[in-house]
């Protein structure tokens, strides 16, 4: 069973975020899973804007190709280099090494708790 971390709050795509300023955006271990091997990614550009709900990249796996969406809206600050570099990190640590870009949000989307996450999506608590 996947893991969903308790201090992160997730959209209903699998999109997670941190409450750190700017804030930390990347995808579930629920989605790494069910995507299989993470090989591409497609990123927003750092000072690009994003709105929650809206496509704002591509992630690529060996089985399928997925939209990835904002869950927030903002201004991206960072995008995260090395999991460009190498998309396989999403994989193996979702939470960690393998988050995707940072934004300084003005507004967020809907966000579901860890607990409301899990249970929609049958993953569990860390």
């Amino acid at each position: 069973m996947s893991t969903v971390l308790p201090a992160l709050r997730y959209s209903a795509e699998h999109e997670w975020v941190d409450d750190a300023s700017p804030t930390k955006v990347g995808i579930s271990q629920v989605a790494a899973d069910t995507l299989g091997d993470i090989v591409y990614l497609d990123l927003p550009e750092a000072g690009s804007t994003i709105t929650a709900g809206e496509a704002c990249g591509e992630i690529e796996s060996t089985k399928s190709v997925s939209e990835l969406y904002a869950p927030v809206s903002g201004t991206v600050v960072e995008v995260n280099a090395d999991a460009v570099a190498n998309p396989a990190v999403l994989n193996e640590d979702p939470y960690g090494a393998g988050w995707l870009f940072t934004v300084e949000v003005t507004e967020e989307g809907p966000l579901l708790s860890a607990q409301e996450y899990a249970e929609a999506n049958g993953g569990e608590l860390a």
